[in-house]
């Protein structure tokens, strides 16, 4: 069940270890779903958790490396291209968020997933609306999967270069519409997503 105040959470599963878990990249038409779930150390407060769109690169850098010294434990987990076009980008993002929880060590008692819907877990989880704004973890685990995936987007422009993946990590911008009217899809291209989809289809 989804929730917009975290009272009662935090309060019901005090003491226990809990997991905030986000994902990054549904909307791209290139590249990986990436999710991480992280565990906050709550003798050491992360001061500027927030939402990791609402963060400058140099600032999301900066917690991931403080995240990454700081939190009890932190991992990341990922579907990749050929899964979300197999299973669709919904359950892919579920399937990556269940891999990063599965690899927490030590291993979660709970989960505060940002969203409306829970992925599969073999703990209990509750799904928060917009936590990635409001609970620390899942503030955590939102920058943790932003730098990765992003990272990850200026590695391939390097494998992929004419795109401009570095650029727009792989969002339908017209920069990247453009490239792949002019270079086609790529290997790392979603092929059931419509600009994609849609260049294939013309090929045939």
């Amino acid at each position: 069940m989804a929730k917009n105040s975290t009272q009662s959470s935090f309060s019901f599963y005090s003491g226990h270890l809990v997991a905030g878990v986000d994902e990054v990249g549904r909307g791209p038409l290139a590249g990986a779903v990436v999710a991480a779930a992280v565990i906050l150390d709550p003798e050491k407060p992360i001061v500027g958790l927030t939402d990791s769109k609402k963060l400058s690169e140099k600032k999301r850098d900066y917690l991931f490396d403080i995240i990454q010294r700081d939190a009890l434990a932190w991992a990341i987990g990922r579907a990749e291209v050929e899964e979300i076009d197999t299973l669709n980008i919904l359950h892919a993002s579920l399937l990556a968020m269940t891999r990063a929880v599965e690899q927490l060590q030590p291993a979660a008692e709970f989960a505060l997933i940002d969203g409306n819907r829970c992925p599969r877990l073999q703990i209990p989880s509750e799904a928060i609306v917009k936590g990635d704004l409001t609970v620390p973890c899942i503030s955590a685990a939102s920058i943790i999967a932003k730098v990765t995936r992003d990272r990850e987007m200026d590695l391939l422009d390097r494998e992929f270069p004419g795109y401009g993946l570095a650029q727009h990590k792989g969002y339908p911008t017209q920069l990247h519409v453009d490239a792949l009217q002019k270079l086609g899809p790529s290997v790392i291209h979603r092929r059931t997503f419509g600009p994609v989809a849609a260049l294939l289809e013309k090929s045939r």
